[in-house]
């Protein structure tokens, strides 16, 4: 694949996903608002601390899959649908595997309450999501980026949406929970059927015992580098389980659910970066993995920070629309928005070490790990000494995220720079220019008597969008960079050229 057709795949590819992050931005503000008017900080907060177990469960349970299976697929004679049900079928094991572990020790989906009825089988759901995750992996392969977005952008988030306000009625306590359940069986359905239709049965198949071992062990660098990269994101949240009552960490949890709609356009490039770089590493082409990360980590930090811009600045009244009991977690909002944006560089070199340098790329993850949680006690306690506010305690969680997630942005980058001899390098100065644009527009509306805040979120977030995008676009975008918005070739002639050479692939050993 030439650097010009790479491009385009990586452009049409991150411009469905776009499409899919709008249309799941516009289903899960209707969640966030349900949940925080209905059901309260108590209750999102139990909830969040379930879901944190059953995520962690199922993203263990893919075995570093969701990256892996492309460079499987890539260097396998064998059939690709043999390949994939193999994939399938490890991780049907360790998700039963993990769902039995949250069945018999519920208290680590319910640290702070007991479980009771139903709720130790809910932990069974992992099985679902790790089911999804694989079969979209292996759609993504053949670059059918649009079932990820009809799963994971349309039937997951409006299903939780819906179901969060009907269970309410019927299971005031447990309506969330059960419409998470809900959700992901949903999301498996949407999944599974566009797999089989690509794939097939495995007709012919006989499970490789000794090869199924071999592909775990395998990827073991991979489902590490994707179960820490998960935990930076998410133990801030079981370490305020640990400190605080529920209802802090409920409100926490809603502030991290809006800084997350930014940390999904990362996952936007995912599906399609992934097959481009095992291509270029395949042909052992460094250049055109540099200029594929270099290309898609300013995208995403452009993207990310157009979004933190439109969302810190009147962070109290965006959190105050999901409910008056959630205006408190608008500074830490601030700093997980302002983390996203830290990170991208690293999230996106990431992308290219899992492949080239796996086991050191997960030293520094664990680095990276290991300071934000000492950080984050540190903080926690040092402001709980000088007697400030509880949410300002809880708030710095969030501040370590962000400190932790520059240093290892930071050490990953270099890393990649050194290995490939060529610069990955995507700031612009007039991305900086937009951002003293756009932020000079919010600070204008934020004058205004707290009477209008209302002017603040309807008109003062567009503006400073618009604003933000007419300095970045106009100055700071190149021919590549416009990839994303004119018309490309077709995903079909896309997968053709690159599965042309999969038969034959080498894996990246010569690089490891």
């Amino acid at each position: 694949m030439s650097q010009s057709e790479a491009i385009n795949a990586l452009a049409k590819g991150g411009r469905t996903n776009l499409l899919g992050l709008i249309l799941r931005l516009a289903a899960r503000v209707p969640f966030l608002f349900i949940a925080g008017r209905l059901y309260g900080p108590d209750i999102v907060g139990r909830y969040a601390l379930a879901v944190l177990a059953i995520e962690f469960a199922a993203l263990v349970s893919t075995l570093g899959l969701k990256r892996g299976l492309a460079q499987a697929l890539a260097s396998t004679d064998r059939p690709h649908s043999h390949v994939v049900w193999d994939a399938m079928l490890v991780a049907l094991f360790a998700g039963l595997i993990a769902a039995l572990a949250l069945f018999f020790f519920p208290e680590a989906m319910y640290p702070n309450s007991r479980a009771t009825g139903l709720e130790p089988l809910v932990g069974f759901v992992a099985i679902a999501i790790a089911w999804s995750d694989v079969s979209l992996a292996a759609l993504a392969y053949r670059l059918n980026v649009a079932a990820q977005v009809k799963a994971r952008a349309v039937v997951e988030p409006w299903t939780i949406s819906i179901g969060a306000w009907l269970f309410h009625y019927v299971a005031p306590q447990d309506g969330l929970i059960l419409a998470y359940v809900a959700s992901m069986v949903a999301a498996l359905a949407a999944s599974l059927v566009p797999f089989v239709r690509t794939y097939g049965l495995p007709h012919g198949w006989r499970p490789r015992v000794v090869e199924l071992a071999a592909l775990a062990r395998r990827n073991a660098p991979l489902a590490g580098a994707d179960t820490i990269e998960w935990a930076t994101r998410n133990v801030d949240r079981f370490i305020l389980g640990l400190m605080f009552a529920p209802a802090v960490v409920g409100v926490y949890y809603m502030a991290q659910q809006v800084a997350s709609i930014p940390q999904r356009l990362k996952s936007s490039f995912d599906p399609v970066l992934g097959p481009v770089l095992t291509k270029a590493l395949k042909n052992d082409d460094k250049p055109a993995m540099a200029q594929a990360v270099r290309q898609v980590g300013f995208w995403i930090m452009a993207a990310q920070a157009a979004l933190a811009l439109m969302f810190a600045i009147p962070a109290e009244g965006v959190m105050g629309l999901i409910g008056p009991q959630f205006v408190a977690g608008a500074g830490a909002l601030c700093f997980l928005l302002v983390a996203e944006v830290l990170a991208s560089t690293g999230a996106v070199c990431e992308a290219a070490l899992v492949y080239i340098a796996r086991h050191r790329n997960l030293a520094v993850s664990l680095c990276v790990l290991s300071t934000q949680i000492a950080l984050s006690f540190a903080l926690i306690l040092a402001m709980r000494a000088l007697g400030w506010p509880l949410f300002y305690q809880a708030s710095g969680t969030a501040v370590a995220l962000a400190i932790a997630l520059t240093i290892g942005s930071l050490v990953k980058a270099l890393m990649l720079r050194r290995m490939l001899g060529a610069s990955i390098s995507n700031l612009r100065w007039p991305f900086l220019w937009a951002l003293l644009a756009g932020g000079l527009v919010g600070a204008a509306f934020m004058t205004l008597p707290k009477q209008y805040e209302w002017v603040e979120l309807s008109i003062g977030g567009p503006a400073i969008l618009i604003t933000y995008l007419f300095v970045i676009i106009k100055w700071a975008f190149g021919p590549e960079d416009r990839a994303l918005f004119r018309k490309i070739p077709s995903a079909d002639q896309l997968a053709g050229d690159m599965m042309l050479d999969s038969a034959d692939g080498r894996a990246a050993g010569a690089w490891r």
